[in-house]
Protein backbone atom coordinates (compact mmCIF):
# COMPACT_ATOMS: atom_id res chain seq x y z
CA UNK A 1 0.00 0.00 0.00
CA UNK A 2 1.36 3.44 -0.96
CA UNK A 3 0.80 6.20 1.59
CA UNK A 4 1.48 9.89 0.91
CA UNK A 5 2.51 12.24 3.73
CA UNK A 6 2.04 15.97 3.10
CA UNK A 7 4.89 17.98 4.69
CA UNK A 8 3.65 21.42 3.63
CA UNK A 9 3.17 23.84 6.57
CA UNK A 10 5.34 21.72 8.85
CA UNK A 11 7.99 24.36 9.42
CA UNK A 12 10.80 22.41 7.76
CA UNK A 13 10.91 20.25 10.87
CA UNK A 14 11.68 23.18 13.20
CA UNK A 15 8.13 23.96 14.40
CA UNK A 16 5.87 22.10 16.82
CA UNK A 17 4.16 20.38 13.90
CA UNK A 18 7.59 19.62 12.46
CA UNK A 19 8.56 17.90 15.71
CA UNK A 20 5.32 15.89 15.49
CA UNK A 21 6.16 14.73 11.95
CA UNK A 22 9.73 13.90 12.98
CA UNK A 23 8.53 11.66 15.81
CA UNK A 24 6.12 9.90 13.45
CA UNK A 25 8.72 9.31 10.74
CA UNK A 26 11.20 7.87 13.24
CA UNK A 27 8.64 5.29 14.32
CA UNK A 28 7.32 4.06 10.98
CA UNK A 29 7.97 0.31 11.16
CA UNK A 30 9.49 -1.70 8.33
CA UNK A 31 6.55 -3.29 6.55
CA UNK A 32 5.01 -3.87 3.17
CA UNK A 33 3.60 -0.32 3.17
CA UNK A 34 5.40 2.28 1.07
CA UNK A 35 5.46 5.77 2.58
CA UNK A 36 6.28 8.81 0.45
CA UNK A 37 6.76 12.41 1.57
CA UNK A 38 5.81 15.39 -0.57
CA UNK A 39 6.22 19.11 0.02
CA UNK A 40 8.23 22.20 -0.84
CA UNK A 41 11.39 21.91 -2.90
CA UNK A 42 13.33 23.73 -0.15
CA UNK A 43 12.29 21.04 2.36
CA UNK A 44 13.80 18.17 0.38
CA UNK A 45 16.43 17.44 3.04
CA UNK A 46 14.51 18.55 6.14
CA UNK A 47 13.39 15.02 6.97
CA UNK A 48 16.42 13.04 5.83
CA UNK A 49 17.70 12.44 9.37
CA UNK A 50 14.34 11.25 10.69
CA UNK A 51 13.49 9.14 7.62
CA UNK A 52 16.57 8.58 5.43
CA UNK A 53 14.96 5.70 3.53
CA UNK A 54 11.72 7.45 2.56
CA UNK A 55 11.23 8.93 -0.88
CA UNK A 56 10.62 12.69 -1.10
CA UNK A 57 8.73 14.23 -4.01
CA UNK A 58 9.20 18.01 -4.32
CA UNK A 59 6.30 20.17 -5.45
CA UNK A 60 5.39 23.88 -5.36
CA UNK A 61 8.71 25.68 -5.74
CA UNK A 62 7.25 28.93 -4.37
CA UNK A 63 6.78 28.97 -0.60
CA UNK A 64 4.13 30.93 1.31
CA UNK A 65 0.50 30.50 2.36
CA UNK A 66 -1.01 31.65 -0.94
CA UNK A 67 1.12 29.39 -3.13
CA UNK A 68 0.54 26.57 -0.67
CA UNK A 69 -3.23 26.99 -0.81
CA UNK A 70 -3.38 27.27 -4.60
CA UNK A 71 -1.27 24.14 -5.06
CA UNK A 72 -3.54 22.12 -2.77
CA UNK A 73 -6.71 23.30 -4.45
CA UNK A 74 -5.63 22.95 -8.09
CA UNK A 75 -2.62 20.62 -8.31
CA UNK A 76 -2.95 18.19 -5.41
CA UNK A 77 -5.94 16.18 -6.83
CA UNK A 78 -4.10 15.18 -10.01
CA UNK A 79 -0.82 14.76 -8.12
CA UNK A 80 -2.30 12.30 -5.60
CA UNK A 81 -3.95 10.26 -8.36
CA UNK A 82 -0.77 10.16 -10.44
CA UNK A 83 1.28 8.95 -7.47
CA UNK A 84 -1.13 6.10 -6.86
CA UNK A 85 -1.70 6.82 -3.17
CA UNK A 86 -4.06 4.47 -1.35
CA UNK A 87 -4.43 7.15 1.35
CA UNK A 88 -2.93 10.55 2.06
CA UNK A 89 -2.01 11.91 5.50
CA UNK A 90 -2.04 15.64 6.32
CA UNK A 91 -0.12 16.20 9.61
CA UNK A 92 -0.86 19.96 9.51
CA UNK A 93 -4.52 19.75 8.55
CA UNK A 94 -5.31 22.91 10.56
CA UNK A 95 -3.07 24.93 8.20
CA UNK A 96 -3.44 23.47 4.71
CA UNK A 97 -5.80 21.06 3.00
CA UNK A 98 -7.32 20.51 -0.42
CA UNK A 99 -11.04 21.24 -0.47
CA UNK A 100 -11.58 17.60 -1.36
CA UNK A 101 -9.18 14.69 -1.88
CA UNK A 102 -9.74 12.16 -4.68
CA UNK A 103 -8.08 9.50 -2.48
CA UNK A 104 -8.95 8.68 1.16
CA UNK A 105 -7.50 11.33 3.46
CA UNK A 106 -6.63 11.61 7.16
CA UNK A 107 -5.56 14.82 8.89
CA UNK A 108 -4.18 15.82 12.27
CA UNK A 109 -5.50 19.07 13.76
CA UNK A 110 -3.23 20.65 16.37
CA UNK A 111 -5.39 23.68 17.10
CA UNK A 112 -8.20 25.85 15.78
CA UNK A 113 -6.43 29.12 16.64
CA UNK A 114 -7.50 30.72 13.35
CA UNK A 115 -11.16 30.52 14.43
CA UNK A 116 -10.82 31.17 18.18
CA UNK A 117 -11.54 34.43 19.98
CA UNK A 118 -11.82 37.88 18.48
CA UNK A 119 -10.24 38.86 15.18
CA UNK A 120 -7.18 40.49 16.78
CA UNK A 121 -6.49 37.31 18.79
CA UNK A 122 -6.66 34.79 15.98
CA UNK A 123 -3.76 33.14 14.23
CA UNK A 124 -3.51 34.54 10.71
CA UNK A 125 -4.01 31.90 8.01
CA UNK A 126 -4.83 34.05 5.03
CA UNK A 127 -8.29 34.75 3.63
CA UNK A 128 -8.36 31.86 1.13
CA UNK A 129 -7.32 29.16 3.57
CA UNK A 130 -9.58 30.51 6.30
CA UNK A 131 -12.57 30.38 3.97
CA UNK A 132 -11.84 26.89 2.60
CA UNK A 133 -10.60 25.08 5.70
CA UNK A 134 -13.83 24.25 7.64
CA UNK A 135 -15.39 22.58 4.58
CA UNK A 136 -12.11 20.81 3.81
CA UNK A 137 -11.97 19.43 7.35
CA UNK A 138 -15.51 18.08 7.01
CA UNK A 139 -14.45 16.29 3.82
CA UNK A 140 -11.63 14.34 5.51
CA UNK A 141 -12.32 10.65 6.04
CA UNK A 142 -10.85 10.72 9.57
CA UNK A 143 -9.47 13.46 11.81
CA UNK A 144 -6.96 13.12 14.63
CA UNK A 145 -7.26 15.80 17.33
CA UNK A 146 -4.31 16.28 19.68
CA UNK A 147 -6.58 17.04 22.65
CA UNK A 148 -10.19 16.79 23.78
CA UNK A 149 -10.23 20.59 23.64
CA UNK A 150 -9.40 20.57 19.92
CA UNK A 151 -11.96 17.85 19.26
CA UNK A 152 -14.69 19.97 20.84
CA UNK A 153 -13.63 22.97 18.76
CA UNK A 154 -13.75 20.90 15.56
CA UNK A 155 -17.34 20.00 16.38
CA UNK A 156 -18.41 23.51 17.41
CA UNK A 157 -16.39 25.72 15.03
CA UNK A 158 -16.04 23.56 11.91
CA UNK A 159 -19.16 21.39 12.16
CA UNK A 160 -17.22 18.10 11.97
CA UNK A 161 -19.16 15.05 13.11
CA UNK A 162 -17.88 13.86 16.47
CA UNK A 163 -17.70 10.19 15.47
CA UNK A 164 -15.10 10.99 12.77
CA UNK A 165 -12.65 12.52 15.25
CA UNK A 166 -10.27 10.56 17.47
CA UNK A 167 -8.18 12.16 20.20
CA UNK A 168 -4.52 11.07 20.18
CA UNK A 169 -2.33 13.08 22.51
CA UNK A 170 1.20 13.94 21.49
CA UNK A 171 4.00 12.20 23.34
CA UNK A 172 7.16 13.01 25.25
CA UNK A 173 10.46 11.49 24.13
CA UNK A 174 12.13 10.21 27.34
CA UNK A 175 15.49 9.94 25.58
CA UNK A 176 15.53 13.72 25.14
CA UNK A 177 13.37 15.03 28.00
CA UNK A 178 14.47 14.01 31.49
CA UNK A 179 15.78 15.73 34.66
CA UNK A 180 19.45 16.68 34.37
CA UNK A 181 21.76 16.50 37.34
CA UNK A 182 21.80 19.88 39.04
CA UNK A 183 25.10 21.73 39.32
CA UNK A 184 26.40 24.76 41.15
CA UNK A 185 27.38 26.44 37.90
CA UNK A 186 26.23 30.05 37.67
CA UNK A 187 25.45 29.75 33.95
CA UNK A 188 24.03 27.25 31.48
CA UNK A 189 26.24 27.09 28.40
CA UNK A 190 24.47 26.11 25.18
CA UNK A 191 26.52 27.29 22.23
CA UNK A 192 26.31 30.03 21.11
CA UNK A 193 24.33 31.08 24.23
CA UNK A 194 25.19 31.51 27.88
CA UNK A 195 22.24 31.80 30.27
CA UNK A 196 23.01 33.16 33.72
CA UNK A 197 21.06 31.42 36.44
CA UNK A 198 18.55 31.63 38.01
CA UNK A 199 16.15 32.11 35.11
CA UNK A 200 12.47 31.74 34.29
CA UNK A 201 11.74 30.22 30.89
CA UNK A 202 8.96 30.55 28.35
CA UNK A 203 9.58 28.79 25.02
CA UNK A 204 7.10 29.83 22.32
CA UNK A 205 7.09 31.80 19.10
CA UNK A 206 6.79 35.55 19.63
CA UNK A 207 3.15 36.01 18.65
CA UNK A 208 1.04 38.75 20.19
CA UNK A 209 -1.45 38.60 21.81
CA UNK A 210 -2.12 34.82 21.69
CA UNK A 211 1.13 33.72 23.34
CA UNK A 212 0.72 36.47 25.96
CA UNK A 213 4.38 37.50 26.29
CA UNK A 214 3.51 41.11 27.18
CA UNK A 215 1.56 40.10 30.27
CA UNK A 216 4.36 37.73 31.26
CA UNK A 217 6.86 40.60 31.09
CA UNK A 218 4.60 42.69 33.34
CA UNK A 219 4.17 39.78 35.76
CA UNK A 220 7.94 39.31 35.80
CA UNK A 221 8.37 42.93 36.86
CA UNK A 222 5.90 42.42 39.75
CA UNK A 223 7.64 39.16 40.71
CA UNK A 224 11.04 40.85 40.91
CA UNK A 225 9.64 43.81 42.85
CA UNK A 226 8.03 41.54 45.45
CA UNK A 227 10.80 39.00 45.89
CA UNK A 228 13.99 40.96 45.10
CA UNK A 229 15.24 37.69 43.58
CA UNK A 230 17.85 37.94 40.80
CA UNK A 231 15.92 35.80 38.30
CA UNK A 232 16.10 36.61 34.60
CA UNK A 233 13.41 35.98 32.00
CA UNK A 234 14.37 33.90 28.96
CA UNK A 235 12.00 34.05 25.97
CA UNK A 236 12.95 31.36 23.45
CA UNK A 237 11.25 31.53 20.05
CA UNK A 238 11.30 33.12 16.64
CA UNK A 239 9.42 36.26 15.62
CA UNK A 240 5.83 35.90 14.45
CA UNK A 241 2.86 38.23 14.09
CA UNK A 242 2.99 41.02 16.66
CA UNK A 243 6.57 40.28 17.74
CA UNK A 244 7.32 44.02 17.67
CA UNK A 245 4.81 44.62 20.48
CA UNK A 246 6.59 42.05 22.63
CA UNK A 247 10.04 43.48 21.97
CA UNK A 248 8.76 47.00 22.68
CA UNK A 249 7.34 45.87 26.03
CA UNK A 250 10.73 44.37 26.93
CA UNK A 251 12.65 47.43 25.71
CA UNK A 252 10.54 49.77 27.89
CA UNK A 253 10.66 47.50 30.94
CA UNK A 254 12.77 48.63 33.93
CA UNK A 255 14.15 45.06 33.82
CA UNK A 256 15.05 45.15 30.14
CA UNK A 257 18.62 44.07 30.87
CA UNK A 258 17.30 40.89 32.50
CA UNK A 259 14.97 39.88 29.65
CA UNK A 260 16.71 37.70 27.08
CA UNK A 261 15.41 36.86 23.58
CA UNK A 262 17.05 33.83 21.96
CA UNK A 263 15.33 33.91 18.57
CA UNK A 264 14.66 30.52 16.98
CA UNK A 265 16.27 28.06 19.38
CA UNK A 266 17.95 24.81 18.21
CA UNK A 267 15.44 22.01 18.80
CA UNK A 268 18.11 19.53 19.88
CA UNK A 269 19.25 21.90 22.67
CA UNK A 270 15.81 22.75 24.06
CA UNK A 271 15.83 19.98 26.72
CA UNK A 272 19.01 21.40 28.21
CA UNK A 273 17.54 24.91 28.22
CA UNK A 274 14.43 23.65 30.04
CA UNK A 275 16.42 21.62 32.56
CA UNK A 276 18.47 24.68 33.58
CA UNK A 277 15.41 26.80 34.40
CA UNK A 278 14.18 27.41 37.94
CA UNK A 279 10.62 27.47 36.69
CA UNK A 280 8.70 27.43 33.42
CA UNK A 281 5.76 29.78 32.92
CA UNK A 282 3.25 29.10 30.11
CA UNK A 283 0.95 32.16 29.91
CA UNK A 284 -0.64 31.37 26.52
CA UNK A 285 -4.21 32.42 26.02
CA UNK A 286 -4.61 29.56 23.55
CA UNK A 287 -2.84 26.19 23.19
CA UNK A 288 -4.12 23.21 21.25
CA UNK A 289 -2.12 20.74 23.31
CA UNK A 290 0.26 22.37 25.81
CA UNK A 291 3.46 20.53 24.94
CA UNK A 292 5.67 23.19 26.57
CA UNK A 293 4.19 22.48 30.00
CA UNK A 294 4.76 18.74 29.61
CA UNK A 295 8.33 19.21 28.38
CA UNK A 296 9.06 21.25 31.51
CA UNK A 297 7.54 18.56 33.72
CA UNK A 298 9.57 15.86 32.00
CA UNK A 299 12.67 17.96 32.71
CA UNK A 300 11.87 18.03 36.42
CA UNK A 301 11.07 21.77 36.42
CA UNK A 302 8.02 23.19 38.27
CA UNK A 303 5.38 24.81 36.05
CA UNK A 304 2.93 27.67 36.32
CA UNK A 305 0.50 27.95 33.42
CA UNK A 306 -2.64 29.68 32.26
CA UNK A 307 -5.99 28.15 33.00
CA UNK A 308 -6.95 28.33 29.34
CA UNK A 309 -7.75 26.08 26.38
CA UNK A 310 -6.05 22.66 26.57
CA UNK A 311 -3.45 23.49 29.24
CA UNK A 312 -5.42 22.08 32.22
CA UNK A 313 -6.11 18.93 30.17
CA UNK A 314 -2.38 18.44 29.61
CA UNK A 315 -1.03 19.39 33.04
CA UNK A 316 -3.93 18.38 35.33
CA UNK A 317 -2.82 18.72 38.98
CA UNK A 318 0.91 18.98 38.21
CA UNK A 319 1.01 22.77 37.72
CA UNK A 320 -0.07 26.00 39.38
CA UNK A 321 -2.72 27.89 37.40
CA UNK A 322 -3.48 31.57 36.85
CA UNK A 323 -5.78 33.79 34.83
CA UNK A 324 -3.76 34.69 31.69
CA UNK A 325 -5.29 38.19 31.60
CA UNK A 326 -4.48 38.94 35.27
CA UNK A 327 -0.79 39.88 35.65
CA UNK A 328 -1.10 40.03 39.46
CA UNK A 329 -2.44 36.47 39.52
CA UNK A 330 0.38 35.33 37.23
CA UNK A 331 2.98 37.03 39.42
CA UNK A 332 1.48 35.42 42.54
CA UNK A 333 2.11 31.94 41.13
CA UNK A 334 5.65 32.85 40.17
CA UNK A 335 6.31 34.13 43.69
CA UNK A 336 4.86 30.93 45.16
CA UNK A 337 7.04 28.68 43.01
CA UNK A 338 10.18 30.61 43.93
CA UNK A 339 9.49 30.83 47.68
CA UNK A 340 7.66 27.60 48.59
CA UNK A 341 10.29 24.90 48.12
CA UNK A 342 8.09 22.11 49.44
CA UNK A 343 5.36 22.90 46.93
CA UNK A 344 7.88 23.21 44.09
CA UNK A 345 9.30 19.79 45.02
CA UNK A 346 5.80 18.28 45.13
CA UNK A 347 4.96 19.71 41.70
CA UNK A 348 8.17 18.26 40.25
CA UNK A 349 7.11 14.82 41.45
CA UNK A 350 3.57 15.20 40.11
CA UNK A 351 4.95 16.44 36.79
CA UNK A 352 7.28 13.47 36.33
CA UNK A 353 4.35 11.15 37.06
CA UNK A 354 2.00 13.03 34.74
CA UNK A 355 4.24 12.81 31.65
CA UNK A 356 4.20 9.01 31.84
CA UNK A 357 0.72 9.20 30.27
CA UNK A 358 2.15 10.65 27.04
CA UNK A 359 3.95 8.18 24.79
CA UNK A 360 5.08 8.80 21.21
CA UNK A 361 5.19 5.05 20.59
CA UNK A 362 1.50 4.67 21.47
CA UNK A 363 0.54 7.85 19.62
CA UNK A 364 2.29 6.86 16.39
CA UNK A 365 1.06 3.27 16.53
CA UNK A 366 -2.57 4.42 16.72
CA UNK A 367 -2.04 7.17 14.10
CA UNK A 368 -0.64 4.70 11.56
CA UNK A 369 -3.48 2.29 12.32
CA UNK A 370 -6.06 5.01 11.50
CA UNK A 371 -4.26 5.84 8.25
CA UNK A 372 -4.28 2.18 7.18
CA UNK A 373 -7.93 1.71 8.18
CA UNK A 374 -8.91 4.74 6.09
CA UNK A 375 -7.21 3.28 3.03
CA UNK A 376 -9.39 0.21 3.37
Amino acid sequence: MKIGIDTFACGSGASGVGAYVTQLLRRIPPSGDHYELFGYELDRYSWSEAAPALEYTARCRISGRTANSLWHQFRYPEFSRSRGYAVCFFPAAHRCLPRRSPVPAVGTVHDMAAYWGGRRDREHLGAVIRMILPNALRNLDRIIAVSRWVKQELVELAGVKENRIEVIHNGIDPDAWYPRKSTDESAVLIQPFSFRRPYILYAARLEHPVKNHVNLIRAFEIFRERTKHPHRLVLAGGDDRGAGRIRDAAAHSPLRNDIFFTGVFPVKNLPELYAGANMVVVPSRYEGFGLGALEAMASGVPVACARSASLPEAAEDAALYFDPLDVEDMADRMVTLSSNRDLARELRGRGLERVKAFSWDRAVERTLAIIRESAG
